[in-house]
């Protein structure tokens, strides 16, 4: 997001009372309702975010001659496939893996307790039996193989809880039912929206509706390719490497990366307890660290600058406030919303702090 934070609000001073009024009644009104309908808004919620994020590519196939119906049909399918694709290379190997992982455990936890817990104890007081993953290891094996039995899975959820089951295959075909006419319609839709605003504050809104744009782009649009490709660098780089769990580790690295840093933090602690584990020598455990310092110098000076670029975006404790904020007050709901909000409240901020800073209270000392 450009600073725009000398753009004063000018139009907000010409807020009558009872536009104040009714701007507070329409966010409390608002509020109540995601929070009572929380469970119904949350297909309807997803669906917008996928018409967002998919909004400027069909924009882009509407200027190459494309209709409109045309763009969105291609932009939707085009989804659905890659969607698709990556479940049928992804899930068969994740799925794998973390059974391999379950099985592991036991071993794992053997080797912390006889050869990590006593070099630790060197220097803290600290109980081998903290790491005794035997239980642990038994009990998700009991579950894994409950949860792999789908078809008996399914029959009782339809048996036991016959809502609840219709109530997730409902949402199953209204998130790509909704998302469809919403990526159709998206530019009238937005276009409705700004003829309702106030006309004496609709250049203020327009101008905040904008930078939010920007804050939301940087880090939703940016920030999920590059959590895409750090996912597919860690777990490739690990793999040349030779690390048992590379695609899972990988994977899990990259969805801990839509907190900057925290991918990196999380992705090398599990591959270096992985890799003293299974390694005797410290080469490979070398080329683990090498693998992450590529990724973080990649991120750094190709992905961040090439799909978010010097937007501002959203700062790392601000995401994680907001989602915990979020799903807090409204559960899941308020996790979809809690990015949107937060980018919101940002850039209102930034202009306040804009607006204190030129005001009299500001410079009240300087003028006495």
């Amino acid at each position: 997001m450009t600073d725009n934070s000398d753009v004063e609000l000018s139009s907000a001073s010409s807020m009558t009372v009872a536009q104040r009024s009714f701007i507070l009644g329409v966010v409390v009104v608002a509020g109540v309702l995601i929070y009572l309908l929380g469970p119904v808004l949350t297909p309807f919620l997803v669906s917008m975010i996928l018409a967002y994020l998919g909004d400027p590519l069909a924009d882009r196939l509407e200027k190459l001659g494309l209709g409109r119906t045309s763009a969105v049909c291609v932009v939707f399918f085009g989804v659905i496939l890659i969607f698709a694709l990556t479940l049928l290379v992804l899930v068969p190997g994740a799925i794998k893996q973390i059974r391999h992982v379950i099985e592991l455990l036991p071993a794992l936890g053997q080797w912390l307790q006889t050869v990590f817990v006593p070099w630790l104890a060197e220097y803290i007081d600290i109980s081998a039996e903290l790491f005794n993953l035997k239980e642990l290891s038994a009990r998700l094996s009991g579950e894994w193989q409950r949860t792999g039995d789908l078809l008996k899975n399914l029959t009782e959820a339809i048996g036991g809880s016959t809502k609840a089951m219709g109530a997730f295959l409902a949402n199953l075909f209204l998130v790509p039912v909704v998302t469809f006419y919403l990526l159709r319609d998206w530019d009238r839709l937005t276009e409705n929206v700004s003829h309702l605003i106030p006309r004496n504050l609709a250049p203020t809104v327009m101008t905040l509706s904008r930078e939010c744009d920007e804050v939301l782009a940087a880090f939703l649009k940016g920030q999920l390719m590059v959590m895409m490709l750090l996912g597919i660098t860690y777990g490739v780089g690990l793999w040349i490497v030779g690390l048992q769990f590379a695609l899972l580790i990988g994977l899990v690295a990259g969805l801990a990366s839509i907190v900057p840093y925290m991918g990196f933090i999380v992705g090398i602690g599990i591959a270096l307890v992985m890799a003293v584990f299974q390694f005797d020598s410290w080469l490979p455990i070398g080329g683990v660290i090498v693998v992450f310092i590529i990724g973080q110098a990649l991120e750094g000076m190709v992905f961040t600058p090439l799909l978010v670029g010097d937007k501002i975006g959203l700062h790392p404790v601000a995401v994680i406030f907001a989602i915990m904020a979020g799903g807090q007050l409204f559960g899941f709901t308020g996790i979809l919303l809690a990015l949107p909000v937060a980018a919101v409240i940002m850039v209102l901020l930034v202009h306040l702090h804009g607006n204190y800073k030129g005001s009299h209270l500001y410079h009240a000392s300087e003028e006495s």
